[in-house]
């Protein structure tokens, strides 16, 4: 999700679940290594439970990144082998490694030994020609034996040579049958399914076979499914929805952040698809797009956009 689950992402998608495990953007161990550290890492602690996804492909690199990012809090450091990105495969990481499980088993050792906290793996099925049986097999089995708390598995191969980045996402088949008969043959570890979930039903229906579900595109693109998220997925008591209270919550943080230099825009984007589907959207969404921009943006604008909102007239009467 480069480009997508910054921070200010992540602070919007709490305010809509907060028992759901959110994942940072992939960041190099390089960059880690090197680079601005608190901006790189720095997280809002609203932002709990909040996993940490890294790349790279050099066990000692990859350790030292795990070191300096314990220092931040994470719950989880998750080393991402899933990622067909041309940037990560001109770096030697992501879903290349596909191609080097041996090294992918030296990777999770380092940075078992070296985190404060659980290390997992994000892998796909295979890459390009592999046979998805063998190359998930190896993978998972090197994940298994360097200790990792957790293997997700995106459903799909990645085509290397041939697919662009985008065209990853959709045109490999998804092929939930693979990632649940690894389930089987590693009853002991946990295995979660990722791709091409759309729905909590569809969420529901899968964890009767696998540990975990994750979410991308669909809780990008349409966040208000992340409202029933601690009641279905989690148990909890179902409890009325505030669209009025995020709004104010997001308001607020908007301003702390422009306050700080920042930009209306890089919160409001990822707010566009908040009320897909609702009368009025298309009007919240022109708003936000437009007037986000502007200079001098503020976050009053998030409250001319939501009065232009159609709600379910009892939530609008408790607003």
């Amino acid at each position: 999700m480069i480009d997508w689950t910054d921070r200010h992402c992540r602070y919007f998608h709490r305010q809509l679940t907060g028992r759901a495990l959110l994942y940072t953007e992939m960041i190099v161990a390089d960059a880690i290594i090197r680079g601005d550290r608190d901006r790189l890492l720095g997280f809002d602690a609203a932002e709990h439970p909040v996993a940490l996804q890294i790349g790279g492909s050099d066990p000692e690199k990859l350790a030292e990144a795990c070191r300096i990012a314990g220092a931040y809090g994470y719950d989880e450091i998750n080393l991402n082998v899933g990622c067909p990105s041309d940037r990560v495969q001109s770096g030697v990481f992501g879903a290349c490694l596909m191609l080097q499980p041996e090294l992918v088993g030296e990777c999770l050792s380092a940075m078992v030994e070296a985190s404060p906290v659980p290390v997992t793996v994000k892998c796909r099925i295979g890459v390009d020609d592999q046979d998805p049986e063998e190359a998930l097999d190896r993978l998972a089995d090197e994940a298994v034996a360097a200790g990792v708390s957790a293997i997700w598995v995106h459903a799909r191969k990645a085509w290397l040579q041939g697919l662009s980045p985008r065209e990853n996402r959709d045109i490999p088949p998804l092929d939930y049958d693979r990632v649940h008969r690894l389930k089987r043959r590693l009853p002991e570890a946990f295995v979660g399914l990722n791709g091409g979930l759309q729905t909590l039903d569809a969420s529901l229906a899968e964890l009767d076979r696998v540990d975990g579900v994750m979410l991308g595109r669909a809780a990008y693109q349409t966040p208000d499914r992340l409202l029933d998220v601690d009641h279905r997925i989690f148990g909890e008591e179902k409890r009325p929805i505030d669209h009025a209270a995020i709004i104010d919550a997001m308001a607020a943080y908007a301003g702390r952040h422009i306050a700080e230099g920042g930009r209306l825009g890089q919160v409001t984007r990822h707010m566009i698809g908040l009320f897909s589907g609702m009368p009025g959207s298309r009007r919240w969404r022109q708003i936000l797009s437009d007037g986000a921009v502007k200079p001098g943006a503020g976050p009053e604008l998030l409250h001319e956009a939501f009065a232009a909102v159609r709600l379910d007239p009892a939530e609008r009467d408790a607003a």
